[in-house]
């Protein structure tokens, strides 16, 4: 039996009573250990909501279930509801509810339903964590397995970074979904600012808070053991660590680091405040000392790969770790106890762990004053440089994110209570957009939750989260420093990892997430176990209630996932043969397989009306036709703003002549893409031909709707043109948004036939551009001259420089002037 690790002996023996010699307690500590190895290796559960990401986060709910029947065994005998901490497992059931909640106004039911499942892993490795973190023994084991795969992860991205791109490649490319021909797939990404460290989570920034969270638990592990070869081994992963972080080229995560650091020495004694601070500036200036040689280096391995430098490099990095580790190890050996001797009355005082965090963060603001504005940031590289220099409330993703923020707010807004479903910003950002930028994630993980589970499921989560978080604190300030420490690397990791992610979507990342939720567990597992009395029940009772909830979701979990998977390969496997085989039947039957399953999986409806699209291009066989229009009609009304199946939809009535049709959907979903140029200039030709058609019928009615339709339309766009000269000097842009000369033609001939001459010259003017040698800038002109002379104007330069080119426009500027409409 092992010793508790928290208050009294009476109050955590329920707890702490599982044998710790159990082989099933061991089996499912090292299951979850492997699988937060073998998770960490599949691009980190990238939730990219793309067919290529959803397998493995479907893997990762089977694993999780299988070892949650595993817990369920072990813990049979210790389920109870005596305390507040023991409600917290049921509590956490609240968050995937709130999911399911909010598939009644889902913007993507394929989405949301994926978040659901997600969530699902979150609560049960929460619970799970929560009772295997009581145990000491097996809570020091997942500590270190938990940093010694976060050291792993670092060595893998540093043997990228120095160009053993095949090498690593290799190492995990047998188990690993993210090796793509041999290589981890963008394990370094290229962007405008050159190479940036990703590892294995693709993305920079992510990997910064990653690093940041880890860099932080090291040095407090390093100053919690007693052990000499684990401060040996922690003091030389600073510098790794560091170095990692610094060729992330996150700002983010530059930025953040400061608060982070000061929120977590409120929570230490005077003396570890002041060994943080030495740690990590000896750690600092060792990796200094070597970042420009090994940045330099690395971004020449990129290029090309030489063994000499790699291995130069590598020396440089191990001799600064070495180095580092040996000075840290000599200040934890001979002055650290010394320290905390001398300034224990200090830290008796009230308020005095106040006092060195304070000035953290004055030197914070001095640090960034002479990084940001003076010539000390050029000890960077260049690359680091120039993201410092860059750091400013002016800078274009600052802006970005502040643009996502308030467009988040506008679908809160319209989803307040129950939100718009798992998924819903990738879904819906398109329609709320300030301006025409790509992003499908909102970059704050709180306004993407808020809007994904609306106010209520955001105030059931941040209940849940403050509540531990409160719990926590206040468990630790009571504690004496000796058994304060047990359970404190979880606290940083679930802190740093959500404060980060207050400007990123770090926790789009499944791997993220479930280090969070871990991170919960082990906060509540060091929870005093107050009891509750108004909601006391029998353990056998509570065994009855929450056995028979886990055993239900357990079966539908496991089915889900089994099934899940199946159609996940299914579609894979269309996806093959299409590349392989012409065959209709052979393709349509891998599709029908996964539609069996998910009746509108995008993918495989999209692929699938595609091959009904080609049948009916090819027979003119009407059935080809019906069967296409009502799978992606069927398709629609799970994903009604899914863009791809509507233009699939537009292209099926355009087969057909089924011009109203056609029109009609371009016009309907025109306001969900309101930044789509093509879009509108689509609608604008559209409008023009159909009225053009009726004004040809007589049908003066419907010319002037289809007119009036396409000139909001290319009003709508020269409203967004004039919008966006508003943003902000350091904004982009984003997607191209302008007036083509194809809306403007077809704009002015509809007010020309509206029989509003003015507007169509003021119209037409915009078009006129220098090269009339082009035939359709020659038509822009000739109708504007023709509106002109049907007002008894004219303008003679341009009149004069087009009958130079062509001169047969007088005639036609003639004929068009005389029409009559």
């Amino acid at each position: 039996m092992s010793n508790p690790v928290y208050g009294k002996q009476k109050k955590t023996l329920r707890n702490a009573s599982v044998s710790s010699t159990s082989p099933l307690l061991w089996s499912l500590t090292i299951g979850l250990i492997l699988f937060l190895l073998w998770s960490s290796f599949q691009v980190a559960l990238f939730n990219g909501q793309l067919l290529q990401f959803e397998g493995p986060i479907y893997w990762a709910l089977v694993f999780t279930t299988l070892l949650f029947i595993v817990w369920a065994v072990v813990y049979y005998k210790n389920i109870s509801l005596d305390s507040q901490q023991d409600w917290l497992k049921l509590a956490v059931l609240l968050l995937p509810l709130t999911y399911i909640l909010s598939l009644i106004s889902a913007a993507s039911n394929y989405l949301a339903v994926n978040m659901i499942l997600i969530q699902c892993i979150y609560a049960m490795l929460f619970v799970m964590t929560m009772y295997l973190l009581q145990n000491k023994q097996t809570n020091h084991i997942i500590q270190s397995s938990l940093i010694g795969l976060a050291y792993i992860i670092v060595g893998f991205g540093l043997l990228n970074w120095f160009g053993a791109f095949s090498f690593a490649g290799k190492l995990v490319g047998w188990f690993s979904s993210g090796v793509v021909n041999g290589v981890y797939n963008q394990a370094i990404w290229n962007d405008a600012n050159g190479p940036r460290l990703a590892s294995v989570f693709q993305y920079p920034n992510t990997y910064a808070a990653f690093l940041m969270a880890f860099l932080f638990i090291s040095i407090f592990s390093l100053i919690r053991t007693k052990k000499v070869y684990m401060q040996l081994v922690h003091g030389f992963m600073l510098v790794p660590i560091l170095l990692s972080l610094l060729l992330t080229l996150s700002r983010t995560g530059l930025v953040m680091m400061p608060i982070v650091f000061v929120i977590i020495l409120l929570l230490l004694k005077p003396a570890k405040q002041i060994l943080w601070f030495i740690y990590l500036a000896i750690s600092g200036i060792g990796t200094i000392a070597i970042l420009n040689p090994v940045s330099t280096a690395g971004l020449e391995l990129q290029q090309q790969f030489s063994t000499g430098l790699a291995t130069k490099s590598w020396i440089y990095l191990i001799a600064a770790s070495l180095v580092v580790a040996f000075i840290i190890w000599l200040i934890q050996r001979w002055l650290a106890t010394k320290m905390e001797m001398k300034l224990q009355t200090w830290g008796k005082r009230k308020g005095s762990s106040l006092w060195i965090p304070l000035g953290s963060a004055l030197l914070a603001i001095i640090a960034a004053v002479l990084l940001l504005g003076t010539s000390v940031r050029n000890i960077f590289p260049d690359s680091i440089s120039t993201r410092l220099e860059n750091i400013n409330f002016q800078q274009h993703s600052v802006l970005e994110r502040l643009t996502f923020y308030k467009d988040a707010a506008k679908v809160i807004t319209d989803y307040p209570l129950i939100g718009a479903g798992g998924g819903a910003w990738t879904a819906l950002y398109e329609k709320y957009q300030n301006n025409p930028y790509v992003s499908a994630q909102a970059h704050n993980f709180f306004m993407q939750y808020l809007v994904e589970v609306g106010f209520i499921g955001f105030i059931t989560f941040m209940a849940f989260i403050l509540y531990i978080f409160y719990q926590y604190v206040r468990s630790y300030l009571r504690r004496d420093e000796s058994e304060r420490e047990s359970h404190f690397i979880f606290f940083i990791l679930s802190m740093t990892i959500l404060v980060l992610s207050l400007l990123d979507f770090n926790m789009s990342y499944v791997f993220i997430g479930m280090l969070v939720f871990i991170g919960f567990g082990g906060m509540a597992a060091a929870i005093e176990p107050r009891p509750v009395k108004r909601l006391k029940i029998s353990p056998s009772a509570a065994r009855g209630i929450y056995t028979a909830i886990a055993g239900v979701l357990i079966i539908i979990l496991l089915i889900v996932s089994v099934r899940f998977l199946q159609a996940n390969q299914y579609a894979k496997e269309a996806k093959e043969v299409a590349q392989t085989s012409q065959s209709f039947e052979e393709i349509k039957a891998a599709l029908d397989k996964d539609l069996a399953i998910r009746s509108t999986h995008s993918d495989s409806l999209l692929t699938l009306a595609s091959l009904y699209q080609q049948g009916f291009q090819q027979t003119q066989n009407e059935q080809f036709y019906t069967a296409g229009v009502d799978l992606l009609q069927k398709g629609l009304q799970a994903e009604p703003y899914n863009k791809s199946m509507v233009k699939q939809l537009i292209q099926l009535y355009e087969l057909k002549g089924d011009s109203d049709q056609e029109y009609a959907l371009q016009k309907e979903y025109a306001n969900n893409y309101i930044w789509d140029m093509d879009w509108y200039e689509t609608l604008i030709s559209r409008s023009f031909d159909l009225g053009y058609q009726a004004l040809g019928q007589g049908d003066t009615a419907k010319k002037e709707s289809y007119f009036t339709s396409g000139l909001d339309a290319y009003q709508h766009v020269v409203d967004g043109v004039e919008h966006l000269k508003t943003l902000p000097e350091g904004q982009l842009q984003g997607q191209p948004f302008e007036l083509t000369p194809t809306m403007i033609l077809n704009a002015g001939k509809m007010r020309y036939m509206s029989n509003d001459s003015a507007g169509a010259a003021t119209i037409l003017k915009n078009g006129i551009a220098e090269d009339l040698s082009d035939a359709s800038n020659r038509e822009i002109a000739r109708w504007y001259l023709a509106a002109l002379t049907k007002d008894g104007q004219q303008d003679q330069a341009v009149y004069d420089k087009l009958i130079a080119v062509a001169p047969n426009e007088a005639k036609e500027i003639k004929q068009i002037a005389e029409l009559n409409f």
